[in-house]
């Protein structure tokens, strides 16, 4: 059986409208349909239509890029499998996408990341959580409202499709406990460093974790910072501004563990131990070379889920197989849920932590107060422990 392959679809925001073949094939078919004569957009191909979606302004990089990919299975799927465009596409399609995504066929799946441009990528990883159903049908239900609202569709079938349901937690249960944490800071801090490179590497990520930890900030609000968003304003109070979801800038407050951490690992990189508030190179370096090039949102995560692996060994050798377990399932995402977790149990107010968190709704940052259900826990327990002979 031929190895299947997934012709290029240009989605690139801003590209140019002379796509290849696999666009070229959409091209013929979507003249079955007129568009409408007063549509306000110049798209002539779905491809087109998708290019400007992505490109029209309302997302941000991050959900650009992952709409992008999105948009790019399910253009591929239209084409691959359903055999129709935007414009021939029922409900009853798209639903048949929802299912579709749920376990996809083992020719559309490959566990390597390949380039879309290498003869060896697939669109999928493997099957995808509810919850990544759901953001993959949320991109789709844009575009076609995004088509519908210009003319280029007469009707959005998307908007009769249900959201794929998630079951949501009423309590933040992902988190590390201070010894966790503790453990990962000393499993970083001592890593053999033979190199300079492996020494700009081990000061780096021991200034990605310290960080994570103490502002409980997302994974993109710290990779995608400059230097000079690291300051004081004289009264021994340092900060840190980081651009949160929706371009709303924060300040989080800095304690002295990160500030330390933050001069060791300039020094690492041979800079000076503080900087100025112009300084644009970024906060998070590649530690390789002598360039400062900023790091990926995916080359930060994997670097902390190297501690968090390191970690768990160490706790298993200390006999603590609940810590290892914990350990081994930490991302950088995590860090967040603790930093918070522990502020809330520690009695720091909700609403500080929801301005802090960039939280827009207080019941979310309530979610990690444990404290109260902690308590309640122990005084049954403990009550039980009592009533025996």
């Amino acid at each position: 059986m031929p190895e299947k392959k997934f012709e290029l679809i240009d989605l690139s925001p801003f590209a140019a409208r002379n796509g290849g073949a696999g666009e070229r094939r959409l091209r013929d078919n979507s003249a079955l349909r007129s568009i409408a004569e007063d549509a306000i957009t110049d798209a002539r191909t779905d491809s087109e239509i998708a290019r400007e979606f992505i490109s029209h302004g309302e997302l941000v990089p991050k959900s650009m890029a992952n709409t992008q990919k999105e948009l790019f299975r399910f253009l591929t799927w239209c084409r691959e499998e359903a055999g129709k465009t935007l414009r021939q596409l029922n409900v009853a399609d798209l639903n048949a996408y929802k299912e579709f995504i749920k376990s996809p066929p083992p020719d559309w799946v490959s566990a390597t990341k390949w380039p879309r441009s290498d003869p060896r990528y697939r669109p999928f990883t493997g099957p995808l959580s509810d919850a990544s159903r759901r953001q993959a049908m949320i991109a789709v239900k844009g575009l076609f409202a995004y088509a519908a609202q210009t003319g280029y569709l007469r009707r959005d079938p998307a908007a009769l499709v249900k959201h794929v349901k998630t079951v949501g937690a009423s309590r933040i249960t992902r988190y590390l406990t201070q010894d966790a944490l503790a453990l990962a800071i000393d499993t970083v801090s001592t890593r053999e460093a033979p190199t300079p490179a492996a020494i700009r590497r081990r000061e780096r990520d021991r200034f990605l974790l310290t960080a994570y930890i103490h502002t409980g900030a997302r994974l993109n609000e710290i990779v995608s910072a400059n230097m000079g968003a690291f300051y004081t304003e004289g009264n021994g109070r340092w900060w840190l501004d980081v651009m949160g979801k929706g371009d709303k800038p924060r300040r989080l407050p800095v304690p002295p563990e990160m500030l330390a951490a933050f001069r060791q690992y300039r020094a690492a990189f041979g800079l000076l131990p503080h900087t100025v508030r112009t300084d644009d190179t970024p906060l998070v370096l590649s530690s390789r070379g002598a360039a400062l090039v900023r790091i990926t949102d995916e080359a930060a995560s994997d670097a902390l889920k190297a501690i968090f692996a390191a970690a768990a060994i160490t706790a298993d050798g200390l006999g603590d197989a609940d810590m290892a377990a914990t350990l081994r399932q930490a991302s950088a995402h995590w860090l967040r849920h603790s930093m918070l977790t522990n502020h809330a149990n520690n009695g720091v107010q909700l609403k500080t932590l929801q301005e802090t968190a960039g939280h827009a709704s207080i019941a979310t940052t309530a979610a990690y107060l444990h404290k109260t259900d902690n308590e309640r826990h122990d005084e049954i327990l403990a009550s039980a422990g009592g009533g025996k002979e």
